[in-house]
């Protein structure tokens, strides 16, 4: 039974690790994401969305709605986010693999969220695993 604990708290650490450093390290990438998207599909977010109240993945639902409709330039936009996503997905997913076990050893006790098991990493830095402090420098986490 301690087995199975363990397991789900492992998995539950790397599901929110990857969320946390999504939220981390995407800052930057949100707002190249939420860019592509605004300038690519301007013409079509000020024509069909424009009584669309923005956040939640409402624009995106408004878009995918009159996905008939749209320009060459809005859905090589929306192509191109949908990539940038999925590296800065594999990004984490990376770093949730190489980390996990130092999460486990150093950070079990920290809640996790706004950014406090990556500070948690970075506080005990000096004893994290070289496979961890790689994946960090690989994603230019550290």
């Amino acid at each position: 039974m301690k087995g199975v604990w363990v397991m789900m708290r492992r998995l539950k650490c790397m599901l929110v690790l990857m969320g946390v450093l999504l939220l981390a390290t995407s800052a930057f990438a949100e707002a190249d994401l939420v860019s592509t998207v605004t300038e690519g599909c301007k013409k079509e977010i000020d024509y069909y969305c424009k009584m669309v109240t923005p956040g939640e993945g409402r624009i995106l639902a408004c878009l995918y709605a009159h996905s008939e409709k749209l320009s060459n330039r809005c859905e090589y936009a929306l192509y191109d986010a949908a990539a940038q996503l999925e590296r800065a997905v594999a990004a984490l997913t990376y770093i949730a693999n190489e980390c996990d076990d130092d999460l486990e050893k150093f950070c079990y006790l920290v809640q996790p969220g706004e950014v406090r098991l990556l500070q948690c990493l970075e506080k005990n830095k000096k004893k994290v695993s070289d496979r961890c402090k790689s994946a960090l420098k690989d994603v230019d986490l550290k």
